[in-house]
């Protein structure tokens, strides 16, 4: 009976979660409400406030579930055991933080432990398991807004922060018990961190030098998992796509590039091994008479392997540098426990052999510009974008393919990503898709140019050419270890806490009783 009054208790609270985190999804592309983050977080702590350790466990799998069912529906294209899967499990990660936040919520500095809590949280769904899903961080939805900007300056996981900042001033201002100097002080905060940001103005220049770039969409036959069994037409409509780019140079209608970027899969034949798909390639190049940055699947290293790679196509050299993918897709592009789990899901022979993940950086250098080229999902790793421009990238490439999800707001999701990249690193993004979205992207995150989906589209720009860093980049991962950290130490403080409290309400020793002084009759 007590057990069935604790969750009747517990549930309005779930309620409440679950539209919170409903909200936050919707803040995201194709949606695009960024603002709802203001709303969905103060409203996740309201519904934590106050409830026990297991009903703040509960509280947070409802909220986080909620989150990512709206998030990333597209998952459903294949299958929807998968997206409900993903679901649990990117929920659970939030139903951590809802068991330590609610004890949490009772330090002196709470203000302070909650986000921090939040960015740890971010940086566990980053790493666990097979590599993290770091899909759902705040900082994402900010592309568009003047709060995005910071991120130029404290990274993603510092900008997840600020976010989530916002959104725990916002609750300490309608909290019932906090006072009128804290409410105060929390809303001039929020209002401050909110209209400064829009004071930032993020330079587009390089340093004097610029370098001309085409990008090569050349569309695929057939939209969802089929389209890759028509391997050869996808690379024949790249080619007719970069010969039609050369007819127009010739015309004079257009400027010639001095690279041509094809997307990821533009042939999923290898080309090393195929003679015909080697000389697609070769007849494309020759066209242009300049390197093509080709996305290839080749076989290998090892049997039953292959690898998605970048490849430097060269007029006089033919393939040369070569980038393979360093984060495959777990049950996309390669299965983990392979041999135990194929008996039993048949549905997973379709990914055929295992992508084998590459060991260096994509770090290439065409003509005299360092290139940084990224491979579809691997753009929302930190890592990954950091190597590149350690590695000293002046300029970033995303290939990817975005055919299976085309038009279920994954290409604009990941659009969005890219452009959260640029402004982080101050660099000049290109992106090449297969079908849509491509695109180029300013070092201030704004869009000099965006396909349509399923459709032909060549477009060549003059971006320029950048060594400078930026301030988050030059920190690198150190806000995020550093927020983290704190996160975990306001864990241990309401721990601590929490068991003193424990302590002081546990039963009182009765004290001792007093001899008795009476005398006793003669």
């Amino acid at each position: 009976m007590d057990r069935l009054k604790a969750l009747g208790r517990v549930l309005p609270r779930v309620a409440v979660a679950v539209a919170a985190g409903a909200l936050l999804g919707l803040a995201f592309e194709p949606h695009d409400h960024p603002w709802l983050t203001v709303i969905a977080v103060p409203l996740f702590l309201a519904a934590l406030n106050g409830a026990s350790a297991k009903g703040g466990f509960l509280i947070g799998a409802g909220f986080g579930i909620a989150y990512y069912a709206v998030l990333v529906p597209w998952l459903s294209v294949i299958g929807g055991d998968a997206a409900i899967a993903l679901a649990v499990l990117e929920g659970l990660f939030y139903a951590v933080f809802g068991l330590f936040a609610t004890q949490v919520l009772k330090l002196k500095l709470w203000m302070l432990w909650i986000p921090c809590l939040w960015v740890a949280t971010e940086f566990a769904t980053a790493a666990v398991p097979f590599g993290g899903f770091p899909w759902g961080k705040l900082a994402w939805a900010f592309s568009d807004e003047s709060l995005g900007k910071l991120a130029a300056f404290v990274g993603i996981p510092g900008l997840s922060f600020v976010v989530a900042f916002v959104g725990v001033l916002l609750y300490a201002v309608l909290r019932p018990n906090s006072g009128l100097r804290l409410r105060a002080v929390a809303l001039v905060a929020g209002v401050a961190i909110v209209f400064g940001s829009s004071l930032i103005n993020l330079s587009t220049q390089g340093d004097g030098k610029t370098v001309k770039a085409a990008i090569v969409q050349g569309n695929v036959p057939g939209k969802g998992l089929e389209f890759l069994g028509r391997a050869r037409t996808v690379t024949r409509n790249h080619l007719a796509a970069t010969l039609d780019l050369e007819k127009r140079v010739q015309d004079g209608t257009e400027m010639k590039p001095d690279v041509v970027i094809w997307p990821e899969n533009s042939t999923d034949i290898d080309p090393y091994k195929d003679d015909e798909t080697r000389a697609d390639i070769e007849e494309a190049v020759k066209a242009v008479d300049v390197p093509i940055l080709v996305g290839a699947v080749t076989e290998g290293p090892g049997p039953n392997e292959r690898q998605t790679t970048g490849i430097v196509w060269d007029p006089a050299g033919g393939p040369g540098q070569r980038y393979a993918k360093r984060h495959p897709v777990p049950f996309g592009e390669y299965i983990p426990f392979r041999d135990q789990l194929l008996p039993y899901i048949k549905r997973l022979e379709m990914i055929g052999a295992q992508t084998a993940p590459g060991k260096v950086p994509g770090v290439m250098s065409i003509g005299d510009v360092t290139y940084g080229d990224i491979i579809c999902f691997e753009l929302v790793y930190d890592n990954v974008i950091s190597d590149l421009i350690k590695g000293g990238a002046q300029v970033l490439i995303v290939q990817t393919n975005n055919a299976t999800y085309g038009g279920t707001g994954q290409p604009e999701q990941q659009f969005a990503i890219t452009r959260m990249r640029a402004i982080e690193t101050g660099r000049t993004v290109l992106i090449a898709s297969t079908s849509g979205i491509s695109g180029v992207v300013r070092p201030d995150g704004t869009v000099e140019h965006k396909s349509g989906q399923f459709v032909s589209d060549v477009y060549v720009a003059t971006v320029p050419v950048r060594d400078a860093r930026t301030l988050a980049s030059t920190l690198g991962p150190w806000p995020q270890w550093i927020l983290t950290g704190l996160g975990l130490l306001g864990i241990a403080l309401a721990l601590v806490a929490r068991r003193r409290r424990r302590t002081d309400d546990g039963p009182q020793t009765p004290p001792a009783a007093t001899p008795s002084r009476e005398k006793v009759p003669a």
